[in-house]
Parts: structure tokens; C-alpha cells; sequence
């Protein structure tokens, strides 16, 4: 249930969107460019075979990109303009707006704090148009339109697993395996007392379970099929989820920038992730 400083977040939130703002547009217009970029390369290939396999590193590589900028960008307070407005974004903004409590969006208007503005999707592009370009230039072009659309197709991937992290409860985000994975595993991580620390990833829980920054005790495999199944979650982080969804911690210990952890809780973050920092306030 949606604590009251949720509920007052979300209510001075939503009286900022501009009246111009138009979820659907928001998403039509970013998965149009998206699958355009990925059809328009797809029409250049020409026959590729071997070429394939750069689907694999790009695809792990993305993964792991996923988990960093998450954790140390994301969640991090980094003053320099671009960075500090991802910050902003997410910690301060996206984290109130969602909690464990209560994830989901009502209507298309939420869209805005869902889904990353169209400039990162134009800073992918150019991001993508270098790295293919230069992979054309060492291997071949297949290779360099290979690795473009498989960054491309990776953002979109993430855009569309995050949005059924906060959608209602239905019969597909139940079922789908992956998606039921990641949306326990991202409704976890919106737990105010360990956001700043586990369950980074938003696609596939692969670099959490690599880095040790997942909430479950499972292998790999077992990470990604999880689905709703709580039974693995590492005992000791139970106490922290539960003090931090309630009205009363959360008003005393929460602010925008993090929670404020006590010396028994960073000594737990310690021994059961790869958290290594000894400040209580995270910043």
C-alpha cells in the first residue's frame, strides 16, 4: 500500500508535467525511430553469416553497461550537468515516484517518468553509429550494422522490460518468462532501503548475479528463470525491505538523495553484496 510520502510525491510530480506532454507520442515516436534505425540496416546486410556472433559480446557488453551506468550514474550524484540530470532523474525523482509499495502507473501521462527522454536515444544513436562504424572499418560492414542494431534493439529491450516493471498486475508480466524475472527483480530494488545498493539490472539479472549485487542466492540460471519466487532472497536484507516500507521509517531515514543507513545495516549491505562504501548517507 502507497505510503502517504509517496502519495504526496506523486501528487506534486504529476501537477508539473506540462499539459503538452503526450505519453504515447513519447513512446511512438522513440520505438519508430528505433525499429526505423534497425529495419535500415537490416536492408544493407548483405548475406552475413559468421557476423552473427557479434550479437553475443555486444549483447553481454550492453549488459554490463546496463549494470554501471545504473549503479554509479544513476545512483551516484556526479556533478557535471549531463550526468547530475540522469541523477536527478532517476534517485530523486523515479524512486519516489515508485516504491515497493506501490510501482505501477495508471495512466499514459506517467509515461514521463517511465520512459528516458528521446536524447538518449539520439545519444545511443551516435553512440552506436561510432562503434559500428568502427567495427565496419576493422571487420567488415555486416559487423559494424550487427553491433549497431543489436545496441539498438538492446535499448528497447530495456525501454520495454522496464515499462512492464510498472504496469498493473496482468496475465502476461505473471507468465512471460524474463519479464515476471525482471519485474520482481526491479520491484525489489525500488525498495527504499537497498535501491542505492541491488538488483541493477533492468533487462536480465546477469551482471547482479556476476557482481554479486542481486537479492536472491541463486546461479545464473536460476536468476534469469526466477519469476515471482521469493523463497532465494538473501535472508539477511529481509529486515531492511521490511523497516523501509513503512510511512514512519520512510519519513524519518528517507530523503531524495537515499536512505540513511545505520552502522548494522551497512554492515549488512557488506556481507551480502558487493557494497563497499562505509557512509551512512547515500549520496
Amino acid at each position: 500500500m502507497m505510503t502517504e510520502r509517496q502519495r504526496k510525491f506523486r501528487e506534486q510530480y504529476k501537477s508539473s508535467i506540462s499539459p503538452m506532454y503526450n505519453g504515447l507520442v513519447h513512446i511512438g515516436v522513440m520505438y519508430a525511430a528505433g525499429i526505423a534505425a534497425i529495419w535500415y540496416c537490416a536492408t544493407r546486410l548483405q548475406h552475413p553469416t559468421w557476423e552473427w556472433l557479434f550479437v553475443i559480446p555486444t549483447f553481454i557488453c550492453g549488459n554490463l553497461i546496463e549494470w554501471a551506468m545504473h549503479k554509479y550514474v544513476m545512483h551516484r550524484k556526479i556533478d557535471v550537468f549531463a550526468l547530475r540530470s540522469i541523477y536527478d532523474r532517476h534517485t530523486r525523482q523515479h524512486h519516489q515516484y515508485f516504491t515497493d509499495n506501490d510501482v505501477t502507473v495508471d495512466s499514459s501521462r506517467e509515461f514521463r517518468i517511465v520512459f528516458f527522454p528521446w536524447r538518449v536515444l539520439m545519444v545511443l544513436g551516435v553512440l552506436g553509429t561510432i562503434i559500428g562504424g568502427l567495427t565496419w572499418l576493422i571487420v567488415n560492414a555486416n559487423a559494424g550494422y550487427i553491433v549497431f542494431m543489436t545496441m539498438v534493439g538492446y535499448y528497447m529491450t530495456y525501454e520495454t522490460m522496464h515499462y512492464c516493471c510498472h504496469v498493473h498486475e496482468n496475465w502476461f508480466v505473471q507468465n512471460m518468462p524474463f519479464i515476471n524475472t525482471i519485474r520482481r527483480h526491479h520491484t525489489a530494488h525500488h525498495n527504499l532501503g537497498i535501491m542505492m545498493h541491488f538488483n541493477m539490472n533492468l533487462t536480465f539479472p546477469i551482471a547482479d548475479w556476476l557482481l554479486n549485487t542481486s537479492d536472491l542466492n541463486r546461479g545464473l540460471i536460476g536468476h534469469l528463470f526466477n519469476g515471482y519466487d521469493e523463497a532465494h532472497i538473501k535472508p539477511e536484507l529481509k529486515p531492511v525491505v521490511a523497516r523501509f516500507r513503512t510511512n514512519d521509517t520512510q519519513n524519518k531515514r528517507c530523503t531524495l538523495d537515499g536512505p540513511v543507513l545505520e552502522d548494522e545495516e551497512l554492515a549488512t549491505m557488506a556481507r551480502v553484496g558487493s557494497y563497499v562504501e562505509t557512509r551512512r548517507v547515500a549520496a
